[in-house]
This record gives structure tokens, C-alpha cells and sequence, in this order.
């Protein structure tokens, strides 16, 4: 008789970093990234600051989109994805 264990499948969350910082970077001014990691509020918060500013409110994507991509993965994970920081 075959003693077989059925195996763990450890399974690992999905890291949204990458996708998130691109989308912050390329068209952050629209809130698209906050909407991908689920934060519906500050999305929308986004695109008012953005329009109240005349675009320069787009520029806090392009800082938030930097700032994603140079945490490492698991800090980003725990931060945004975890701890739901909102905002930068």
C-alpha cells in the first residue's frame, strides 16, 4: 500500500505592486490605482483633486506610483494591500 500524502499548496496572495505603480505613473491623475488596490474613496478623491487643480493634482499618482515600485514586494503587501494605507 502506497503511503501518499496529499500535498500543501501553500498559496501566495497576489502582489498588485507592479500593476498599481504603472497604473499610478501612466494615468494616476485619474485615481485608476487606488481603484485596483480597492480604495474607492481616495479614488474618487483623486479625480476631484485632479480636476480642481486643473491636472496638477495627477501628480501625487506619479509620486505614489514611484513609491510603490521601490518598496519591496512584501512591505508593499502588508502596507497597501494589508494595512489599506490610503494614501502614500
Amino acid at each position: 500500500m502506497e503511503n501518499t500524502k496529499p500535498e500543501l499548496e501553500i498559496v501566495k496572495p497576489e502582489n498588485k505592486k507592479v500593476t498599481a505603480g504603472i497604473l499610478a505613473i501612466i494615468i494616476g491623475s485619474f485615481g485608476v490605482h487606488k481603484f485596483y488596490l480597492g480604495y474607492t474613496k481616495e479614488g474618487i478623491i483623486q479625480i476631484i483633486l485632479t480636476i480642481v487643480t486643473c491636472g496638477l493634482g495627477g501628480m501625487m499618482g506619479l509620486i505614489e506610483g514611484i513609491i510603490y515600485l521601490t518598496k519591496t514586494d512584501e512591505e508593499f503587501y502588508r502596507t497597501y494591500q494589508i494595512g489599506k494605507k490610503g494614501w502614500f
